[in-house]
Parts: C-alpha cells; structure tokens; sequence
C-alpha cells in the first residue's frame, strides 16, 4: 500500500516538492558556510520524493545548534519551500485523490521549515518505534 500511496503522490506533486528541494540544496551548497543547508535539502528531497513509509523524530541530542541552524534555514529557503508546499496542496485538494496528499503536504511543513534537530527513518525502522512510543507518553 506504501508503494501505491507514494506513487500517487509522486506523480501529484512529489517530483515537484523534491525538485524544489535539490534546487534549494544546490543553491545552498555554493556557499561553504550553508553546505549543512543544502545537506539538510537534500535529506529533506529525499523525505519529500517517497514520503509513505517515513516518520520523523527528533533527535534527542539536539541543541542550540539546530536552532541556529533553524534560523538560518528557514531565513535562506525555509520560507520559500514552505509556500511551495502551501501551493502544492492547493493544486492537490482540486482532485479527490489529491485531498489526501494535500493533508500530507500541510503536515511536511513543521519540517519543511525546521528540519534540524529531526531524523527521517522508516517506520520500520526500531529507533522510529522507539522515538513514537517517547512522543506518546510525553
């Protein structure tokens, strides 16, 4: 089912999203001082490419490292991205296939605009069960 749902939202949407990720991650990598902002797009296109099946966590060794880090990212393409995801759901929502993946769109944007501090793992994945198990007893 992952499978299926990824592809639709590929072809709906993701190609776009990751497309405007790995721009970002460029154009950030011609800097030497933003490279962990591109790194970070880049993670974030590859989320973003095949998103059914991931879940994001926070890292619990994140400090105010990220949240600098944050700052900077949502200044230089945070905010940018975070209007093309608004814009994707918007598109999206015109269908009713694409309601469900303009929900997801809307819920990437927490990340979308402060990815640092958070790893993206596969729902398979033991330190995924064990982060989402910490969240709900929070």
């Amino acid at each position: 089912m992952r499978t299926l749902l990824n592809l639709i939202w590929l072809v709906l949407g993701g190609i776009w999203l990751a497309a405007a990720y790995f721009v970002a991650g460029i154009i950030a990598c011609l800097l030497i001082i933003t490279i962990p902002v591109g790194l970070a797009s880049f993670r974030m296109a590859r989320y973003v490419l095949w998103p059914f099946g991931s879940v994001v966590v926070k890292k619990p060794n994140a400090g105010a490292g990220s949240t600098i880090m944050n700052i900077i990212w949502f200044i230089t393409v945070g905010w940018i991205l975070v209007v093309i995801h608004v814009i994707t759901a918007l598109t999206q929502a015109v269908t009713i296939v694409g309601i469900a993946n303009a929900v997801v769109s809307i819920m990437m944007i927490p990340v979308t605009a402060f990815p640092f501090g958070k790893d993206v793992l596969d729902k398979d994945d033991p330190r995924a069960a064990y982060q989402t198990s910490l969240v709900q007893w929070r």
